[in-house]
């Protein structure tokens, strides 16, 4: 039987009186990425706080690689973690920032060297050891916070809407880069967002999270064709509809893309790169 890098069974946070989540399941297999999908205060970073020990768990499990971590320390879980801000420490360099992790287990100064310069080719900032973080982009920060996060080899790449304070055009471009980065990492991930087409370029598979529950999980083309419920129709667009962009049009159809997936519709008529509100049914 294949373990799945992470699975959580039947788990509960609390605030009080306030259950922010209601016995959620969700099972991570070795080197997937799946992204955590809702609207502000669904539960989506709770969970994924939770999954990193940074919320108490009421009731149920987590386990990873097979071995539960409900009452394992948030440093002993083997998660790194990417938040939206990055994060990244002001006084320390590029280097140093990412050397943060290998520094506490007492990693050698030319091993730390030698796995910096690998996290920088990996997320394409190759020679930026000395640069001030103060110089950097946006998206170059985010680049760093996801090379910190990985410079120490965790067991799972936690991030929480990494890209949400960017623009559109450059966290549609990083969506796809990020997914590259964790691909050549090798590294099961839990991403959340509330973006739909940041989580269709992202993730292997999309839960969505509708008031502390997981309403739906499936690929993008069996979320769009096939909603679970009421409520998952409503969320993927208001009465049921989509947000698209005309990829072209042919004689007697248009190609639309929706959440990446490319479709052929009848009676509509546009430019290509026009938005358009798709009805799903």
């Amino acid at each position: 039987m294949v373990i799945p890098a992470l699975e959580v069974r039947d788990l509960s946070v609390t605030y009080g009186k306030f259950v922010a989540l209601h016995d959620v399941d969700l099972e991570v297999a070795e080197g997937e990425i799946v992204a955590l999908l809702g609207a502000s205060g669904s539960g989506k970073s709770t969970l994924l706080r939770a999954i990193a020990g940074l919320e108490p768990v009421a009731a149920g499990d987590i386990r990873m690689h097979g071995y539960s971590v409900v009452a394992t320390p948030t440093h002993e879980r083997g998660c790194g973690m990417v938040f939206q801000d990055g994060q990244l420490f002001p006084h320390r360099s590029v280097g140093r920032n990412i050397a943060y992790g290998l520094e506490t287990t007492g990693m050698p100064r030319a091993a730390r060297a030698e796995r910096v310069a690998e996290m920088l080719e990996l997320v394409g900032l190759e020679g930026y050891e000395s640069r001030s973080v103060a110089t950097l982009s946006g998206g170059q920060a985010q680049r760093v916070a996801l090379a910190r996060a990985l410079a120490p080899a965790p067991q799972m790449l936690l991030l929480d809407e990494p890209l949400s304070a960017l623009d559109r055009a450059l966290r549609e471009r990083l969506s796809v880069e990020l997914r590259d980065i964790i691909r050549a990492a090798g590294i099961s991930a839990v991403h959340v967002t509330h973006d739909q087409q940041e989580a269709s370029a992202i993730a292997d598979r999309i839960a969505i999270m509708i008031d502390g529950r997981i309403g739906q999980i499936g690929s993008r083309e069996e979320l769009l064709g096939a909603p679970a419920s009421t409520e998952v129709r409503d969320f993927l667009g208001a009465d049921g509809r989509v947000r698209g962009r005309i990829v072209a049009q042919r004689p007697t159809t248009t190609q639309v893309e929706l959440l990446d997936v490319v479709t052929e519709v009848r009676g509509m008529r546009g430019e290509p790169g026009d938005e358009v509100s798709l009805r799903i049914s």
